[in-house]
């Protein structure tokens, strides 16, 4: 898939069928209209392009909301290249864009840039200064510049709830990541990077890849998590997934008042992450997070958090590692 960040980089004789919208998180509502955008671009002969926005336009008319994207730019790429789209158009979300008239819009992207023989958008689809335009507006415009407009009706869950990044939010902030995934269609991942801790958890012979200052995506609400860790092997361009067992909190045993996202790798002592990029996936939720009353209640409960997340992520299961065979600095 291309991927192109200005209008400029857009061939001057394209033909193709457009979508257009935010598709943060790329739950199964987006992938359902991308899919109608792909199908009926193949049967037309045309190139499959979808147009989404960065920065998210919520982050720039309401700052003080705090919107958090449920996963970065570039995993949001990822997963809309997955759809067999041809090319995706990032539009620089700012005064230039949101200042348009619906009729300036269309003609700009749609009509000069991308040459829309289709346009296929969902039912709640707005657009142009203050989302003045809607379906309606569009399929007019479309009868007076050429192209026709496809709205794909909205996709239920079977509990008959629609499909939306807001749902995907509530589940994150409860900790119901299995159920999050349900709705995206894909397991939930964070990225940051790894940075010095306390070394609390190597200690205790559970040495963990500390993130706390830079996460991109939604952290899950408090817990301990089974999932994965991935990170390029350095010096190469291979991707590796690590069986992880992960804390989200504060750290109560020990009075912490930093919430940080700590991932233990099973039994391995041999990695040294500081200062790695890594994404954080998750899977399931073990237990809420905790405080006990010895150091040797929380290792007993460890020690079945790292049974446990083994079992989920059917891999073998590891026990402490030896605190002195840590390599990491």
């Amino acid at each position: 898939m291309k991927t192109w960040t200005r209008l400029d980089e857009v061939p001057g004789d394209l033909r193709s069928v457009v979508t257009i919208g935010n598709f943060d998180g790329m739950h199964n509502g987006h992938a359902k209209v991308i899919a109608s955008c792909v199908d009926r671009a193949r049967r037309a002969g045309a190139s499959s392009v979808a147009i989404t926005f960065d920065p998210h336009p919520t982050q720039v008319h309401n700052p003080g909301v705090g919107l958090e994207l449920i996963f970065p730019l570039n995993d949001r790429i990822d997963a809309m290249a997955a759809t067999g789209l041809d090319a995706t158009l990032v539009v620089h979300y700012d005064a230039s864009v949101y200042t348009l008239e619906p009729e300036e819009f269309v003609v700009e992207f749609l009509v000069e840039r991308l040459g829309a023989v289709e346009v296929v958008v969902g039912e709640d689809f707005h657009f142009g200064r203050a989302n003045s335009g809607t379906v309606d507006t569009l399929r007019e415009l479309g009868r007076r510049h050429g192209f026709d407009v496809v709205m794909v009706t909205d996709i239920e869950a079977p509990e008959g709830r629609r499909w939306s990044s807001s749902w995907v939010r509530e589940l994150l902030a409860a900790g119901d990541v299995t159920g999050a995934a349900r709705v995206l269609g894909h397991l939930h991942r964070i990225r940051g990077t790894v940075e010095h801790g306390f070394k609390r958890g190597r200690e205790l012979g559970f040495p963990t890849a500390n993130l706390h200052g830079d996460i991109e995506g939604v952290v899950p609400g408090d817990g301990v998590y089974a999932g994965w860790v991935v990170r390029t092997v350095p010096g190469t361009s291979s991707t590796e997934f690590l069986p992880a067992a992960v804390s989200v909190g504060t750290n109560p045993q020990f009075d912490g008042d930093k919430r940080t996202v700590e991932a233990h790798v099973l039994g391995r002592s041999d990695l040294d992450l500081y200062g790695e990029r890594i994404g954080v996936t998750f899977v399931a939720r073990i237990r809420p997070m905790a405080s006990f009353d010895s150091v040797e209640a929380l290792l007993e409960q460890m020690d079945d958090d790292l049974r446990r997340t083994a079992s989920i992520l059917g891999v073998a299961v590891a026990g402490r590692v030896a605190p002195d065979s840590v390599t990491a600095g």
